[in-house]
């Protein structure tokens, strides 16, 4: 019995050793299966991670590059937009008057910028969603930099009207015309801050026909086209810098002398005491809108934008 009872622990004792063995076996065959899970699953979150990061990367590459693209696109459209006018767009700007396919009015601005009406001028533009050109006089533009600078970043064409204005310096000779358009074209280019700036289009104090002057500005007209420049005049206006001191005055030159016309060019003025120009002008633009005029800019009429 003793042997028997011996045997039978003994029996038992390896059965329970050899369960032992086999739930370790489970344990350690669980640990491995659940570090191989682990393992796997670590290694695929960093196989995507690091697909993730080479995907960004080729964006960041991708976008850096179309950033570098459209740069350098601006930078050439820039330098093509202001060489000087070849033959084709100078015909054009002398053009200017004649009928359009479409009805069509420029919006002009001389003698500014000034503090006291041209910011004025240029909120309303800004609320009415309309585009101007404005020809400033080199001695303001020296004064007031930070407005054609807002002039041209919104959109607007600022244009050349010489430096001084003083008619028997400028009409001394053509070359004194010239030297005024670059003297004020250098001011308009600092004050933009496009390196290449070029005005293109001047506007004769006093206008480009009659007066005393009237035969050299015909010369002065053949020199500025020999160097790319055109030049325009105005068929309409309100008569603000001729003695109209009221805004109904204002408002009658307008209607006056838009008549029968679909391609208008009219003169205004953004001087210091034009504050009556500013005033009129909700209405002038409220006619041309509900008379079915698109408002345009030389940058229209040489076909640059």
């Amino acid at each position: 019995m003793g042997y028997d009872v011996v045997y039978n622990f003994s029996k038992k004792n390896k059965m329970d050793y050899k369960n032992i063995i086999i739930v370790v076996a489970i344990i350690m065959f669980v640990i491995l299966l659940i570090a191989f899970i682990i393992y796997k699953n670590k290694k695929a979150e960093i196989k995507r991670i690091n697909e993730e990061k080479a995907e960004e990367i080729e964006r960041i590459i991708a976008d850096k590059e179309e950033e570098e693209r459209i740069k350098k696109e601006e930078e050439e459209k820039l330098q093509k937009r202001f060489i000087p006018l070849n033959e084709e767009e100078l015909d054009r700007v002398e053009k200017i008057y004649t009928s359009s396919e479409t009805k069509r009015v420029f919006l002009t601005f001389d003698d500014g910028p000034t503090e006291q009406v041209t910011p004025f001028i240029l909120n309303l533009l800004k609320e009415q969603d309309v585009k101007a050109t404005f020809f400033v006089l080199g001695s303001r533009v020296e004064q007031n930099p930070e407005l054609v600078k807002q002039e041209y970043e919104e959109g607007h064409f600022v244009a050349n009207h010489g430096y001084s204005h003083v008619y028997s310096k400028i009409y001394s000779s053509t070359d004194a015309v010239l030297e005024e358009y670059n003297r004020t074209n250098d001011l308009i280019r600092d004050a933009v801050g496009v390196e290449n700036y070029n005005s293109m289009i001047f506007r004769f104090p006093g206008g480009s026909t009659g007066g005393y002057y009237s035969r050299l500005k015909k010369q002065a007209i053949e020199k500025l086209k020999e160097n790319g420049i055109g030049s325009v005049d105005w068929n309409a206006l309100t008569k603000d810098a001729e003695g109209a001191n009221t805004q109904e005055k204002i408002l009658a030159n307008f209607y006056d002398t838009i008549q029968d016309k679909s391609s208008v060019v009219l003169l205004m003025h953004d001087a210091a005491d034009k504050i009556l120009t500013y005033e009129a002008l909700p209405e002038i633009i409220t006619y041309f809108k509900e008379n079915g005029f698109e408002f345009q800019t030389m940058y229209d009429v040489i076909g640059r934008k």
